[in-house]
């Protein structure tokens, strides 16, 4: 499985393939980073397997999730965004929904690739009045929207992928989900 324009170390993979035949739905995710610590926390193939289903991607999807260290995401931010600090998550699409070509279902579909810094989120995760677990479910579900063609340049687009966020998380846990604090009135860390 080929991912994006990253290069990160393979040093704990877990893929689901999810369904039968050729090509089906894979989510490699890529524990480098606090791996114990990762695996317990949530199921990030449950999480990103709900998401990718809810925004209509094709059985065909491929995604890798990999956990990393602020060092790592510091590096990766710096060099794709300009921004010289560490972020909570990054997203690198490959087959874009903007792109011209039709979405296939008998052919892969490589969405792209997520990194999340864990110690960032599990820092600012009191900061919105979320636990960590929750936090980190919102990172990996705001890096997927990202890969599906959501953005939050503007006011209007942020508002809606806020929205998204919280309508996909609220169903996911099965309570009403909601990051407090005003948001923390400063988004900008979240990529």
């Amino acid at each position: 499985m080929s991912f994006g324009i990253l290069s990160l170390p393979r040093s704990s993979q877990r893929t689901r393939n999810s369904g039968e035949g050729a090509h089906r739905l894979e989510i490699q995710v890529n524990y480098d980073y606090r791996e114990d610590d990762m695996r317990n926390l949530l199921d990030v193939v449950r999480l990103a397997e709900f998401v990718i289903s809810k925004e209509g991607n094709p059985d065909s999807t491929e995604v890798s999730i990999s956990f990393v260290s602020n060092d790592a995401i510091h590096e990766l931010n710096r060099e794709w965004r300009g921004v010289d600090r560490p972020t909570d998550v990054l997203s690198f699409e490959c087959d874009g929904f903007d792109d011209d070509m039709p979405i296939m279902q008998d052919e892969v579909f490589e969405l792209g690739d997520i990194v999340v810094a864990p110690d960032v989120a599990e820092t600012q995760a009191p900061t919105y009045g979320l636990s960590f677990e929750h936090e980190m479910s919102l990172l990996i579900t705001h890096g997927l929207l990202h890969l599906c063609g959501y953005d939050h340049m503007e006011d209007e687009e942020a508002r809606e992928m806020e929205a998204r966020e919280r309508e996909l998380l609220t169903e996911f846990w099965g309570i009403p989900f909601s990051r407090s604090a005003a948001d923390a009135q400063d988004e900008s860390s979240v990529s």
